[in-house]
């Protein structure tokens, strides 16, 4: 979506400050012992408290207010009381919600307690690679060039990009144009626009380049294996720096 007046602008910033809520109070009780069930618990009753709905339960029937994906899982991880976290885990939350016909979507991977599985160069990765994304993006840029720099970071610190997953436009819909690859495809044409709304992602990878989706028709994973760190923020393109509507996390 693009920002038109300003209703639009408060309406995007409130629904962005309760995703960013629901994700800071998720990560901050994600310790090991938990289930999956009860974090998504926790962030389904903050999304009732302020009136907004899960974009992934009520728009694509997802069983889960938020998707909880734990190490060799990259998204859409289902929550349930079967799935406990354990020290050293890779999790990664993501939440996405609507609130008075506003969208935002925001996301964090991490490790819980002792890094015993030397998951952290991973995460600190996508999520400093995210960032020095967000910083180049501006009104007029190829959307391309984003996944450039995405793929040539990713390959500095030793690691692979997943190419069928992206980030996206946001705002009236959960997913809008335009797709934001994490590589560089010279095919698409499009650039940032200002006053635009878009929740770029970084999928960082250690082996592949693909996911595939489990049994459960939700899960996803790598097609070779491996581990991921997802990291996503929603920001509004400007002439400058973006603004970062879900920095609360």
């Amino acid at each position: 979506m693009r920002i038109r007046n300003e209703k639009d602008l408060e309406g995007i910033k409130k629904i962005s400050e309760v995703v960013a809520l629901v994700l800071k109070e998720m990560k901050a009780n994600t310790k090991p012992g938990i289930s999956t069930k009860a974090l998504d618990d926790i962030g389904r009753d903050i999304m009732i408290s302020y009136g907004a709905h899960s974009a992934p339960y009520s728009t694509y029937k997802f069983p889960g207010w938020s998707c909880i994906s734990i190490n060799e899982e990259i998204a859409h991880g289902i929550p349930s009381d079967k799935k406990i976290i354990m020290e050293g885990d890779l999790v990664n939350i993501d939440v996405s919600a609507e609130l008075n016909g506003y969208w935002s979507d925001n996301a964090s991977s991490f490790v819980v307690g002792e890094d015993i599985h030397k998951y952290q160069p991973l995460a600190d990765a996508s999520k400093d690679i995210l960032m020095k994304a967000i910083n180049n993006i501006k009104s007029r840029v190829r959307v391309s060039a984003i996944g450039s720099l995405i793929e040539t970071e990713a390959r500095q610190h030793g690691y692979r990009v997943i190419k069928n997953l992206t980030g996206h436009g946001v705002g009236k819909k959960l997913h809008e144009d335009p797709e934001i690859e994490n590589y560089c495809n010279y095919r698409n044409t499009a650039r940032f626009k200002k006053d635009s709304v878009v929740a770029v992602e970084t999928f960082i990878s250690t082996i592949s380049n693909y996911v595939a989706t489990r049994p459960d028709g939700w899960t996803l994973v790598g097609r070779n294996g491996g581990y991921i760190a997802q990291h996503e923020h929603s920001i509004i393109v400007t002439d400058d720096k973006p603004i970062i509507l879900t920095q609360i996390d």
